[in-house]
């Protein structure tokens, strides 16, 4: 895996411990829905420290005038869920980024010069869908300083494939596992997000 791949990997006891709760076989749909929820809020805040564009201006106070740090919402930020996993981990970020825009149909045909774009992926393990949506971007000039992915988890596998392409892109996980097996699952895993979040999906409805 080059060097200039910048993997991120939080070391907050809460991102370990709804890690700890997708690996464990028997969590409930319901719980597992709820850890991936939880670990896309907390490694959201995280990916934005020094990522979301925001100023320093003069504010009044009760008591006087102060400086205060003001986010810039004239820049558009746009998310890209996989699904589920990824569109679960955006419904617990959310609150973070209000402002923020889905796109619920994957990479938009169009996207603004200034825009930042946040992709939720539930997890990356041969690395192949999440490197169709990065060509997507690039074919529309989308630089990779502009781009996030969030995920819960990453094999060494599926990161070595995006950084031979993207070798300058910044990615924020909870853990990084170095196998994948023949059926394409990280070892040891959080299972299949689809499968264990399917009975939750289907009691939905």
């Amino acid at each position: 895996m080059p060097m200039t791949l910048h993997v991120v990997i939080p070391p907050h006891p809460l991102i370990g411990h709804w890690l700890s709760i997708l690996r464990i076989e028997t969590t409930p749909p319901a719980i597992y829905a709820t850890a991936i929820e939880q670990l896309g809020k907390w490694l959201t805040y995280e990916a934005l420290r020094d990522w979301l564009p925001n100023k320093t201006e003069k504010i009044s106070t009760s008591n006087g005038v102060t400086d205060g740090v003001i986010i810039e919402s004239s820049v558009p930020l746009l998310i890209i869920p996989s699904l589920p996993g990824g569109l679960l981990m955006w419904q617990g970020a959310k609150e973070i980024l209000p402002n923020a825009s889905l796109c619920f149909g994957g990479v938009p045909d169009e996207i603004e010069n200034n825009a930042g774009i946040i992709i939720y992926c539930d997890q990356i393990n041969s690395g192949k869908l999440l490197l169709q949506k990065l060509i997507k971007l690039k074919e529309l000039n989308v630089e990779s300083r502009r781009i996030r992915i969030i995920t819960p988890l990453a094999s060494s596998d599926g990161l070595k494939v995006i950084g031979e392409s993207f070798s300058d892109l910044k990615i924020y996980s909870s853990c990084i596992d170095s196998t994948v097996n023949e059926n394409g699952e990280i070892i040891p895993g959080i299972g299949i997000p689809s499968l264990r979040l399917n009975t939750r999906i289907t009691s939905a409805h």
